[in-house]
């Protein structure tokens, strides 16, 4: 998506261990134009694949999930960091590493809302390691959803998570693809299919 790179160029920052802040626009403060194109890029990708849920990790993936829910008209999920007293024990659980902070976590989801007759689709901010979507998937796997495809809004494919996630058989789309980046600035992109 040339709209998301051409952001990502003029208003990204890299700071040193790959590190790519763009709270500018995407999940801190955000461009809430650039969020409608991104949940019109997933629904053209997915909208063929009977989606009736979109599930994402709190909290920078909720906006994007938003965006690309109200294009599909289903609800947004998304799996929470911790356990609240008004979310009962009746829950799905799942470990994930997260590679921005450096530590393991547990995401909680309520049965109440994700079973077998789910078609999911899970989005995110970025894509690493991989580690927030196997425990996204981990999740829909034990509900007996299926997964329909994982929509991605910036990819570090000189990381290991994209491949092992398409190795798997998981359909994903990245919407911006980096190939490597500087301490200096630098940000080479991989072309990526426009949905």
């Amino acid at each position: 998506m040339k709209l998301l790179e051409e952001r990502i160029r003029t208003d990204g920052r890299i700071y040193p261990g790959n590190i790519l802040k763009v709270d500018g626009f995407l999940n801190h403060q955000i461009d809430v134009t650039l969020m409608d194109r991104i949940g019109e890029a997933f629904y053209k990708k997915y909208k063929d694949c009977g989606i009736t849920k979109v599930l994402t990790i709190e909290a920078s993936g909720i906006a994007i999930a938003y965006a690309a829910a109200r294009c599909f008209g289903v609800p947004l999920l998304f799996a929470k960091k911790s356990q609240s007293l008004n979310l009962g024990n009746d829950l799905y659980v799942a470990k994930v590493h997260s590679f921005t902070y450096k530590k393991d976590y547990q995401v909680i989801l309520s049965k109440r809302y994700l079973s077998s007759e789910d078609r999911v689709l899970i989005v995110d901010d970025f894509l690493a390691t991989g580690n927030a979507m196997l425990g996204l998937t981990d999740l829909c796997k034990t509900a007996g959803a299926s997964v329909a495809g994982i929509g991605i809004c910036i990819e570090k494919a000189f990381q290991s998570g994209g491949k092992e996630l398409r190795d798997m058989g998981f359909s994903v789309t990245s919407l911006a693809m980096i190939d490597h980046m500087t301490d200096d600035g630098d940000i080479v992109f991989r072309p990526t299919e426009e949905p």
